[in-house]
């Protein structure tokens, strides 16, 4: 009875293989699998009848059942690469974007606000006749510490700050370095800035492991260049961005490149300078940092009887600021709600 049983269930898996070939989607086809190799499939079951059955007989009929799993296996795997081909091809059909709807909507972009900062940025200091520099993302220990007056043992030197290579070699942490190689290879008078990407560890609503700053550098032969002629151009600079309206004051601060140096602040434009959370009560926001370069960066440049100042910024923040956004995040998350303003 078992051998008869057997021989049926055997031949039901070759119809049901036959039927294959009829099945055009995934969600059938894997109905069609459990029906054949679940756990009340009908190889399962064949499996199941093959130990009642006596010994003479048992070889061949398990013969027949691998055969029968191999069959299904060759035919199920081409089948189901059929199918995947199918609905892929559906799949793309549909997701399919016409580019030409774009147009007809009139969708045009100003660039994304970072680039749009920074272009404003690149744009007043060209028209005060300052050169665009650039320098290497990968930078040594000399070019991004040392010639800027930061000492072995300089905060700024964490390995929680600074992404190190194992060569000592570096990701620049500033664009300070790029005023380094210009003093190195270019003949005074210098007026340059740099702008560009660097790279810090550090990741939360107002900061990210890669930003951008620019910075700039002016040096003359002489000792005439004084903090005057910085603050008259920053106060300017400032006005340029944030308008007219805005008031401006330095305060004294610390850089080891600099000094004399001080923090750039600017009215708050989300109280008008009458306090509030945003600047913490006190009617200011910092923007950038200044200063009278250090006589020890011209040192380690090798320049003697010179005088000059340099400046540096964060184009996220001055773009927070300029247009209200209140977390840096924002700027690499490609939400269109916030990228369609611009």
């Amino acid at each position: 009875m078992q051998q008869q049983t057997l021989q049926q269930l055997i031949a039901l898996i070759d119809d049901k293989l036959y039927s294959l070939q009829s099945i055009q989607d995934s969600e059938s086809l894997e109905a069609f699998r459990v029906s054949i190799m679940g756990k009340n499939g009908l190889i399962t079951q064949a499996f199941s009848e093959l130990s009642s059955v006596e010994s003479a007989r048992k070889k061949e009929l398990a013969t027949k059942i691998n055969q029968a799993k191999k069959r299904f296996d060759e035919q199920f795997l081409a089948k189901k690469q059929e199918i995947f081909q199918y609905e892929l091809e559906i799949q793309l059909k549909q997701e399919k974007i016409d580019s030409s709807l774009f147009y007809a909507r009139g969708f045009q972009s100003h660039g994304h606000p970072i680039a749009q900062m920074r272009d404003m940025i690149i744009d007043y200091f060209i028209g005060l006749n300052f050169s665009l520099q650039d320098g290497p993302f990968i930078e040594d220990d000399f070019h991004n510490f040392e010639a800027l007056n930061i000492p072995k043992f300089h905060p700024a030197r964490n390995m929680q700050d600074t992404f190190y290579f194992k060569d000592s070699m570096l990701l620049r942490t500033h664009t300070s370095p790029t005023q380094i190689r210009t003093m190195q290879t270019s003949k005074l008078p210098i007026r340059m800035i740099c702008a560009g990407p660097t790279f810090r560890r550090d990741y939360d609503v107002t900061h990210s492991p890669m930003f951008h700053q620019c910075e700039g550098l002016v040096v003359e032969s002489g000792d005439h260049i004084s903090f005057a002629h910085l603050k008259y151009i920053l106060e300017d600079f400032v006005k340029h961005i944030f308008g007219e309206e805005v008031n401006v004051r330095f305060r004294s601060s610390f850089f080891p490149f600099t000094e004399p140096s001080a923090e750039v602040d600017v009215s708050c434009m989300f109280c008008d300078g009458k306090g509030c959370k945003v600047c913490s009560h006190t009617g200011y926001l910092e923007v950038l940092g200044c200063g009278v370069v250090d006589s020890n960066v011209f040192k380690a440049v090798k320049l003697d009887g010179v005088s000059g100042y340099a400046f540096g910024m964060g184009i996220e923040r001055l773009a927070m600021l300029k247009w209200g956004i209140n977390d840096l995040r924002s700027f690499y998350e490609t939400d269109l709600r916030i990228l369609e303003q611009f």
